[in-house]
């Protein structure tokens, strides 16, 4: 009895051990995972049939993985293909996914606000752009990423070396006179998203809702296009990324003046006896910088989650300013076993403190003397003050190493929805979100400061100012969907609930005991200094204390309805009703309709099967749109100090209104029309799209003189004016070759813009039909350069036309009866409009090659048909400029500017100095190579190399033409002669999938 158990005992131990010993036998397989093209397809998740076992495909499209010997099968699933099952081999596989749609070869998920569609099923006009679309970039803000990526959208950074600039955005031209001209940033579906806490290698898509049918859902804040920003989720299949980059950013186009010999060769003022190049003493030789970014995403097939850490150190072109910032972002969802209902959270919490760049500093490299030392000769410790040449001009290697100037920053997001599934085809969302930022800037001038010591009797200064903004979001959604036969039905219904804070502190004060405390030890200053008798004298205060706080609300209804037949004919419709507490009490509630329409001609029985087309369709889109951006009480009576009376020896301090009232005032209102024809041709080798538009912008919201009195104030802030965008795009990719291992695909879009201020007055209010703007500054008195005027484009120069300079080096103009004048004879009655600086067209043409493991991405950019006017020529520009200040290069010799040697018309405003600001920019290259690690743990890695602004094609004289601003409404001036150097960045990266 006990040797049979013992028997069995032993029999049992055996098979384990023999069970155990076949578990730990492995195999490795590997392969390659390509759509029907045959080009790679990266993140497909590949996995041993009936287990947990599996990976995820490299850049390149290859994997390999470890399964048990007994394993059979692997299946192969990627978004938007087929799943495959495959059987395993000893021999590498290449397994081949078919696109999920027999219609469309890229059946693209596109946000359409509150929801999404199938690209088939889209209306209006909606550019969708993935992950793999952006362009790689090293700086601030990542929506740099997508500049020249879509038609009509307007990405301009006039510093991209600046560590804390952002870009201007502008979507189909300038919207509005007064209120916001930026579209709406919708993050992970809630409205108003801070695009500055987002890393690019978090994004996973973004749509842009530039037809009026796509962004009226969103209402009063939809006026000026809409970007829908999808961020990644996690999967079940664990994984993790890496991604790091170092950058170079280094000096290109630069504006050359003369150096200190031909400075004093040219007499152009006293020889100090220093030889300082002033641009390179301000400046470093590059600037660095580099960024981490660490992934980590899993789960089941209910529970995923995808979690981000980023950091980013980098620096200016100038000696001060830096950027270091640290973020994290968290992604989670939940759904229940019976799929009742699914939860998901973000969180976006990010940290930042920064040294702000001087664009001054710049400016005084252009004029300085290049005699003048650095480092004070008398005193070798102390800088040298300067205060010669143009007015305000000051030493600025002592600004940028002696003077704080900066923040410290934090943005916490977070939002969280509940979806309950009441039926198979009806469901219901609650989503609530935040969105707060918190900026604490500091300032520090210390007492060793020459201007300190020669401008305000030695003291030193400090101040801080705490700013902080919060959104606090609620919306509630329900969505039904129904099928019967050949219709097809989506009804959306929301509720929509924002409140808004804003609010800050700020403090100053000066005369520190210490320098060395900085701006940490306001109260130890001495706060009660006498206000100085002689304001002009240099002296001055730098004390105080202040503070504010406003508010607004923001509530809507809406709905939605998308219907097709039989999948030709499409309609979709909505209306949303909004109020904002900012507008008058008799117009906070207004409409917003919008219908569009859709015809799948392809799918007509009788159109033509055509081998070369695959698909048509046309669209049609009208929708109305609000702007609500500007300040919280302008509609209301506000008051405010005004100084202090004395009145039986006790001083008071005297408050009365500061604006007049207008219960009246009501929502800016767009109304947008769009047509469009989508197609894909040659075997959806060559897809794109055309769109045609007119916006016309009524109502806009602005400031306009009134009498006083009956007001107590001389302007009203006032719906007045109406404004008229019109243009054409066109956004086109194609695959021109695509074999086993070379592929090369292309990209195109282009836009024009056609832009009319249509009027200046109502029935309420009659005024002037035009506004003259951009005041040029000091020297002299040249006036305004621009004008806006009711029939003509924004971006209007009125200024003398110029007829030539005269055998004395005058400048010649022509005056309002057409007879050539001496310029400093001209009046203001003899300008006229000469040029103007918004581009008729802007495009921009993307290559990539791809050839076994390495692929290359050939990017070009340009804009056309626009003027810019040359400010630093027009000051610094000719040999009459002011004495003692230096010039550009360009002032002698035989360039047109150098031909103006008469002093007499120095400050005459004219087309002499209107150059065609037209270009083709090498915008971005990037070289990579994907490879297999040799690391076990590591899936594939991808090295690239990356250079960005590398060349740029231009017959502009003076820098970069795109450090001048299109976007807003004065495009092609800067009126300033500040401004900061354009930059070539070289950047080299790696990418570690694990």
């Amino acid at each position: 009895m006990i040797l049979k158990r013992v028997i069995r005992i032993i029999a049992c131990m055996c098979f384990v051990f023999a069970a155990a010993n076949t578990m730990a036998q492995t195999k490795q397989v590997s392969g390659k995972v390509t759509d029907s093209s045959g080009a790679p397809l990266e993140a497909a998740s590949v996995t041993v049939k009936n287990t947990r076992l599996g990976t995820v495909s490299g850049a390149d499209g290859s994997f390999s993985l470890n399964v048990p010997v007994t394993a059979k099968t692997l299946v192969v699933t990627a978004l938007n293909y087929d799943a495959k099952e495959v059987a395993i081999t000893d021999q590498p596989l290449t397994i081949t996914l078919t696109s999920s749609s027999a219609n469309l070869t890229n059946v693209t998920v596109v946000a359409v606000g509150y929801g999404t569609l199938d690209k088939k099923e889209v209306t209006s006009a909606i550019t969708h752009l993935s992950n793999k679309d952006l362009n790689i970039f090293g700086g601030n803000n990542a929506l740099n990423s997508i500049q020249g990526k879509v038609a009509g959208l307007s990405v301009t950074n006039t510093a991209p070396g600046d560590p804390n600039s952002s870009p201007s955005i502008q979507l189909r031209g300038v919207s509005s006179r007064n209120a916001g001209l930026g579209p709406l940033y919708v993050i992970n579906g809630v409205p108003g998203g801070n695009i500055d806490n987002l890393n690019q290698n978090d994004i996973e898509s973004i749509d842009v809702l530039k037809g009026g049918a796509a962004s009226a859902i969103y209402g009063t804040r939809g006026s000026n296009g809409v970007i829908l920003i999808t961020t990644k989720k996690g999967s079940s299949q664990s994984s993790a990324f890496f991604d790091s980059y170092a950058s170079f950013d280094l000096p290109t186009n630069r504006v050359e003046v003369l150096s200190r010999d031909e400075f004093v060769a040219k007499g152009r003022g006293v020889d100090y006896g220093g030889n300082t190049d002033w641009f390179d003493a301000v400046t470093k030789d590059y600037a660095f910088n580099q960024k981490n970014t660490v992934q980590f995403s899993g789960g089941n097939g209910k529970t995923n989650y995808i979690v981000s850490f980023d950091y980013r150190t980098s620096h200016g072109l100038d000696l001060r300013s830096t950027k270091n910032e640290y973020g994290a972002r968290l992604n989670l969802n939940h759904t229940s076993a019976n799929n009742l209902y699914t939860v998901s959270f973000t969180a976006a919490p990010r940290f930042l403190k920064s040294n702000n760049a001087s664009y001054g500093a710049f400016n005084q490299t252009l004029t300085l003397n290049p005699t003048l030392p650095i480092m004070d000769t008398a005193n070798p410790m102390r800088y040298y003050f300067i205060n010669t040449g143009f007015s305000g001009s000051y030493n600025p290697v002592e600004e940028l190493n002696t003077v704080l100037s900066g923040t410290e920053g934090k943005y916490i997001d977070w939002s969280a929805s509940f979806r309950l599934n009441l039926m198979k085809n009806l469901y219901t969302q609650v989503l609530l979100g935040q969105q707060n930022q918190d900026f604490f800037d500091f300032g520090f001038t210390p007492s060793y400061n020459t201007g300190a010591i020669n401008g305000n009797a030695g003291r030193n200064s400090a101040s801080r100012a705490n700013n902080k903004s919060d959104q606090k979001s609620f919306e509630w959604i329900g969505n039904y969907s129904l099928s019967l036969q050949k219709h097809s039905f989506i009804l959306l219904g929301g509720y929509s609930y924002y409140y808004f804070t804003n609010s800050g502190l700020s403090g100053s004060n000066q005369n520190f005991p210490s320098d060395v405390l900085t701006y940490n030890a306001l109260g130890t200053g001495v706060y009660n200094l006498p206000l100085p008798t002689n304001g002009s004298s240099g002296d001055f205060t730098f004390r105080g204390v202040g503070s504010y706080k406003n508010d607004s609300k923001l509530i809507a209804f809406y709905g939605r309805l998308n219907y097709d037949y039989d999948k030709k004919y499409y309609f979709s419709a909505s209306l949303r009703r909004e109020g904002s507490s900012k507008f008058g009490y008799q117009n906070k509630w207004g409409y917003f309709p919008a219908a569009s329409v859709g015809w799948r001609i392809t799918n007509e029985e009788f159109f033509p099967k055509l081998s070369w087309l695959n698909e048509l369709k046309l669209r049609a889109d009208y929708g109305e749109t609000g702007n609500q951006d500007f300040g919280s009480y302008l509609s209301l009576d506000t008051y405010s100090g005004f100084g202090y009376y004395t009145y039986n020896g006790t001083s008071y301090q005297v408050w009365g209104p500061s604006q007049n009232t207008n219960y009246d005032l009501r929502w800016e209102k767009a109304q947008n029309f769009n047509v469009g024809l989508d197609f894909q041709l040659l075997d959806n080798k060559l897809t794109g799209s055309l769109n045609y538009y007119v916006r016309r912008n009524k109502d806009l919201l602005g400031s306009y003189n009134v009498p006083v009195p009956p007001n107590v104030q001389p302007t009203t802030y006032a719906n007045v004016g109406t404004m008229k965008n019109s243009g054409f795009e066109i956004q086109l990719n194609g695959t021109v070759i695509s074999k086993r291992d070379f592929r090369y695909d292309i990209s195109f879009a282009g836009a024009t813009n056609s832009n009319e201020f249509v009027s200046f007055s109502n029935n309420v209010y009659q005024g002037q039909n035009y506004v003259d703007v951009v005041g040029m500054p000091a020297p002299g008195s040249p006036g305004t350069a621009q004008r806006l005027q009711e029939g003509q484009r924004i971006g209007s120069f009125y200024m003398l036309r110029s007829a030539g300079v005269d055998a004395t080096g005058r400048l010649l103009v022509y005056d309002q009866d057409g007879k050539v004048i001496p310029g400093n004879l001209a009046t203001a009655d003899d300008k006229q409009f000469v040029g103007n600086g918004l581009p008729k067209f802007t495009a921009s043409l993307g290559n990539t090659f791809s050839y076994k493991n390495f692929d290359l991405s050939i990017f070009l950019r340009g804009a056309f048909g626009y003027d810019v006017f040359n400010t630093l020529a027009f000051y610094t520009g000719t040999p009459v400029t002011q004495s003692g200040a230096n010039v550009l290069s360009s002032a002698y010799g035989n360039g047109k500017y150098a031909a103006l040697t008469n002093p007499e018309t120095y400050s005459s405003l004219s087309d002499y100095f209107l150059e065609k600001g037209d270009f083709v920019k090498i915008d971005n290259v990037t070289l990579a190579y994907n490879f297999k690690s040799p690391v076990k743990y590591i899936t594939s890695g991808r090295l690239y190399f990356t250079g960005r602004n590398l060349y740029t094609f231009t017959n502009f004289t003076t820098g970069d033409p795109e450090s001048i601003n299109v976007n807003g409404l004065t495009p092609g001036i800067t009126g300033t002669r500040d401004y900061y150097p354009s930059t070539l960045q070289l950047l080299v990266g790696v990418q570690f999938r694990f």
